[in-house]
C-alpha cells in the first residue's frame, strides 16, 4: 500500500480512488467461474466459499463487507467481483494523525548536501523533504541517515564562510 500511497493521493485529487483486490490470485477467473457454478446449496456463503475457493478468513471478511449485494445473486458477477472487489478509498486521515507525511522540500531544490538552493546555510533532512519513505524502522534509519549527511554538508558549509 504504502508504495501506491502518491498515486491514491494523486487520485482522490482528482475525485476518488478505488483500489481493486484479487482476493483470490492463485486461482485464475475460469476458476473462479467453475467453483461457484457447483452451487451452494443449504451452506452458508461463508463455508461454501471456504471450502470451494478456500476464500475465508479476511480475504472472506473483506468480500462481505464491499462486494455490492446484486453480485451474491448472479455468479458470474460474484466470480468477477472476487478477481477485482472495488474498494473505495476516502481521503487521507488529518496531518495531525499521521505517522509520517508526504510533501516537503522538494529534491530538486536541495544540493548533493541537502543544503537548500534558495537558501544558502539552510539544509534539510527527513521529513522535511518531499519523498515517499517506508514508515517504521526504514523511517527512522533513512531520516538518521540524511540528517547525518546534510550534518556534514553543515560542517562543510561552515568551513567554507
Amino acid at each position: 500500500m504504502y508504495a501506491l500511497s502518491r498515486n491514491i493521493r494523486e487520485a482522490q485529487a482528482q475525485g476518488g480512488a478505488t483500489l481493486m483486490v484479487d482476493l483470490l490470485p492463485e486461482h485464475t477467473l475460469a476458476r473462479v467461474r467453475q467453483g461457484l457454478a457447483r452451487g451452494r446449496g443449504a451452506k452458508s456463503w461463508s463455508s461454501f466459499l471456504g471450502s470451494v475457493l478456500g476464500l475465508k478468513g479476511v480475504r472472506g471478511a473483506l468480500l462481505r463487507e464491499c462486494a455490492p449485494a446484486a453480485v451474491w445473486s448472479d455468479t458470474d458477477a460474484l466470480a468477477e467481483t472476487i478477481k477485482a472487489l472495488p474498494i473505495p478509498l476516502g481521503p487521507a486521515r488529518p496531518l495531525a494523525e499521521a505517522i509520517s507525511t508526504a510533501g516537503g522540500v522538494a529534491l530538486s531544490s536541495v544540493g548533493d548536501d541537502l543544503q537548500c538552493r534558495a537558501l544558502p546555510g539552510v539544509f534539510c533532512a527527513g521529513e522535511m523533504l518531499d519523498w515517499e519513505a517506508p514508515t517504521g524502522g526504514y523511517l527512522l534509519t533513512a531520516v538518521m541517515a540524511s540528517g547525518r549527511h546534510a550534518g556534514q554538508g553543515v560542517v562543510a558549509y561552515a568551513g567554507r564562510t
